[in-house]
């Protein structure tokens, strides 16, 4: 089954684009530009070798990255939390091609900042049949060169739309990975990488099962 999540981000965009003050749109587009044009959050490339890791599950359970990688390849992807829609699309829609990603022996692994709680909350409201961490304080995301820190005007725009990012992450640093997947290889080499500043920006869960069949 063929996800369309980029055409639904698109969408959503354009709704957004006339629901929403201009001027917080505008520091919204100036932080990720500014993004863009940092150093921060560039993430590892395709060649390089994916950092171990070992995080809990929604369960508290420790999941490990090199011993997931003995079954088969596992694709990796970052999001930002459940706060995010541009995230729970993604989210949604690997979940619509999970038995594509399982039929190539493969493991599908979801990494944000917040909490095992909030993990928990947003494998059970899209019934999630992957595997999803919390990476708390953002330690692997950092390994896998991903964080950024949002900027104070930004911080202020998500705070008055009663979004407190600090509470889902059980810590109050803002900063969070930028969205990025991976396909890591059983050897523990990154197979494939999309890594984007912005965060609406993301590849099409069904061009990762392509990109998985190339690799097997």
């Amino acid at each position: 089954m063929t996800t369309h999540m980029r055409e639904e981000i698109q969408e959503y965009i354009e709704n957004f684009k006339k629901n929403k003050p201009v001027e917080a749109q505008e520091k919204m587009q100036n932080a990720i530009d500014e993004l863009e044009a940092s150093d921060q959050g560039k993430g590892l490339k395709t060649g390089e070798k994916a950092p171990n890791f070992n995080l809990p599950n929604a369960t508290g359970e420790t999941v490990e990255l090199y011993e997931q990688l003995k079954q088969g390849p596992v694709v990796l992807t970052f999001y930002r939390g459940n706060w995010c829609p541009y995230c729970n699309m993604e989210l949604r829609a690997y979940q619509q091609v999970i038995g594509e990603i399982h039929g190539q022996n493969a493991e599908l692994i979801a990494i944000s900042p917040q909490t095992p709680d909030q993990s928990m909350s947003i494998q059970e409201k899209h019934d999630l049949e992957y595997i999803v961490l919390s990476d708390e304080n953002n330690e692997v995301a950092n390994q896998f060169n991903l964080v950024y820190q949002l900027p104070e005007y930004l911080v202020d725009i998500y705070k008055s739309s009663g979004l407190n990012v600090d509470k889902y992450n059980g810590e109050d640093t803002w900063r969070l990975p930028v969205s990025a997947t991976y396909i890591i290889g059983t050897d523990g080499t990154i197979a494939y990488d999309y890594t984007k500043s912005d965060y609406r920006d993301r590849v099409e869960p069904s061009t990762v099962v392509e990109e998985l069949k190339k690799i097997n």
